[in-house]
């Protein structure tokens, strides 16, 4: 008698990796969203027939959307940051689902993917919780796979890796040190890049190609007893254009936002130039409030750029294998 076939069991996905243009490494990532497909249907009806003919149509693979914290793959990591200078990277890569025992149950294989949003959490100096990076990428095709069985293999860093809290940020000015150096929160922001579909002849699915990099305003809190240089510096911008109170042009407002880990390591900075306020706005005044009084800045920018730690350490050790 032939043995009965076991039929697969469901399981609970509880650990997701990523890979990226075949690079061993695997990287985690909190969570997933998206990535399924839609099939444009066609109907057609034939002269006097009652019944309708349905035809498949084109295919459109949806952006999918990871959660990540500070244990992504370096290939990740340099694809974020081609993403902040406009170049339009594509990747290809694989998506793992396992579970708690690390075995790969299923996985999806993207093609020619552009990352479309980068979201930055909310960093607050009084929120103790995890925060995580929101990255949105488009792929031109996405092809389903069954589990293989393996096990997601865990670099070393993977397993050393440390909480990256909210709490945990520097944010600089460039000449506003006593101003920046007591921002107590920064917004999240989303930097952007569209993507527009070409349709080749009868290629079945279309190719996306990267439009502009739409870039966010930065908003940040300081305790009013030390806003105001700040203030002082956006209301003369705002009487005399680029003139300041002696007379000298006022250079746009420049520096960065860095994150850092519980002991203070550094995780990544984006640092921005051509800073603008384009906004005040001081908390209500209330004689039943305790709460630190606040000024919010809302700030208009040119030019963002991104940069981690495992970029720099990479960068270091191929300069190390080239002398």
């Amino acid at each position: 008698m032939e043995p009965i076939s076991t039929p697969p069991r469901a399981y609970s996905a509880a650990h997701f990796g990523l890979t990226i243009d075949g690079y061993d490494d695997v990287g985690l990532y909190r969570s997933i969203e998206g990535g399924g497909v839609k099939i444009d249907v066609m109907s057609y009806q034939t002269g006097a027939s009652p019944g309708v003919t349905r035809q498949p149509g084109k295919a459109k693979f949806e952006e999918f959307k990871v959660q990540c914290g500070m244990a992504m793959c370096r290939p990740f990591y340099n694809w974020i940051q081609d993403f902040f200078r406009g170049r339009g990277a594509r990747r290809s890569g694989m998506l793992y689902a396992a579970d708690f025992q690390y075995n790969i149950r299923a996985q999806r294989q993207f093609t020619n993917a552009l990352i479309t949003e980068v979201t930055m959490p909310k960093l607050d100096a009084g929120d103790k919780g995890p925060a995580n990076l929101s990255v949105s990428i488009a792929p031109d095709e996405m092809t389903f796979l069954k589990g293989d069985g393996k096990k997601l293999t865990l670099p070393k860093r993977t397993l050393d890796q440390k909480l990256w809290a909210s709490c945990n940020f520097e944010f600089t000015l460039s000449g506003y040190e006593s101003v920046s150096d007591n921002v107590s929160k920064v917004d999240s922001f989303t930097v952007k890049q569209k993507t527009v579909d070409y349709h080749v002849g009868a290629q079945r699915t279309p190719f996306k190609h990267p439009g502009r990099i739409e870039l966010p305003n930065l908003t940040f809190y300081v305790p009013e007893a030390h806003a105001l240089p700040l203030i002082e510096r956006a209301h003369h911008a705002g009487f005399r254009g680029t003139k300041g109170g002696d007379g000298k042009e006022l250079a746009p407002l420049q520096g960065q936002l860095r994150t850092l880990t519980n002991d203070r390591a550094p995780v990544f900075s984006v640092e921005f130039t051509g800073g603008q306020i384009a906004s005040i706005t001081v908390d209500k005044s209330d004689a039943g409030s305790e709460d630190i009084k606040q000024v919010k800045f809302e700030m208009a920018i040119e030019t963002l750029s991104f940069s981690h730690v495992a970029i720099e350490t990479e960068n270091e050790e191929l300069l190390a294998m080239l002398q």
